[in-house]
């Protein structure tokens, strides 16, 4: 059970680091780009992936390519959403985007769906479209620049909480996709990060990045958190071998738990009646999509 403690530890953790962002002034692209340097590196060292899995001829190169483009722009887009709309938000919508796999299942794949399911995938974007909900004062129309500027940072988290949703799902079907070419969670795993670092390290030195030391020791935490977060997951299902919906429902329905008690605890984040029903129903459609 303690590895299932530490991956959600290790999500919510990744989560207040983000959150830690504007206050120490960090660069998220640096802190993002060095956090794949560190994760690359405990991927090879604790999962040893094979290498000689990437150069077969059934590679899905497209999909890790992908991959590379998806992991650290929607990275950008969690931190953003974390910013804007708080750590609680944020870990419910990249838990919810469970639902993308799912409809891409049923629609894209022809799976069946159960009832249960159906109503699991309704129930969940209930609860999305709760999260989005954003009660704000009325504007102060002073001038037409305050009155826009108000609609634009109104609008700016429920755009990046979309953004995390529909990212984190995307990855979620790439990498299913990535398995299903026969290629090793491992090495799938090696060879996105090996893409994500080129990408964002070559788009931070094409301009010309001032280089911050306490950018990329932030991001050295986050690498450390982020891949715990992913090795103590797949622990946990190798500690509930014949459990798998333990791991599954603990993990989600308890990152949503614990982004509650320490956003709104710790960080004082406000939550509208909406908000509330929505983690609510997300903790419900979880319960109702656990793999039977």
């Amino acid at each position: 059970m303690h590895t299932l403690i530490l991956s959600i530890s290790c999500s919510v953790a990744v989560s207040v680091l983000l959150k830690l962002v504007k206050r120490y002034k960090i660069d998220v692209a640096q802190a993002i780009a060095m956090n794949y340097v560190i994760a690359l590196l405990l991927c090879v060292l604790l999962l040893k992936p094979q290498a000689s899995s990437l150069i077969q001829p059934s590679t899905a190169w497209w999909v890790l390519i992908m991959l590379g483009i998806l992991l650290p722009t929607i990275f950008i887009a969690m931190a953003k959403a974390v910013e804007h709309a708080g750590i609680v938000l944020s870990d419910a919508a990249q838990r919810l985007s469970l639902i993308i796999p799912l409809l891409a299942a049923f629609f894209v794949f022809n799976e069946n769906m159960s009832t249960t399911k159906i109503a699991g995938v309704t129930v969940a974007i209930l609860a999305l479209a709760l999260l989005l909900v954003r009660k704000e004062n009325s504007y102060q129309v002073t001038s037409k620049g305050h009155y826009s500027g108000a609609i634009i940072n109104k609008l700016k988290p429920p755009f990046f909480l979309l953004c995390v949703w529909l990212g984190y799902g995307t990855i979620d079907i790439l990498f299913k996709q990535m398995a299903r070419s026969g290629t090793g969670f491992a090495s799938s795993l090696a060879g996105s990060f090996i893409l994500a670092g080129i990408i964002i390290w070559s788009w931070l030195l094409i301009k010309k990045t001032k280089w911050s030391i306490t950018s990329l020791k932030f991001g050295t935490f986050l690498g450390l958190l982020n891949f715990g977060n992913i090795f103590f997951y797949i622990k946990a299902h190798q500690a509930f071998p014949d459990n798998p919906t333990l791991v599954f429902s603990a993990m989600n329905t308890g990152v949503i738990t614990i982004g509650v008690l320490v956003g709104a605890g710790f960080f004082k984040e406000r939550l509208n009646a909406y908000n509330i029903g929505g983690i609510s129903c997300a903790i419900l459609a979880i319960i109702l999509l656990v793999p039977r």
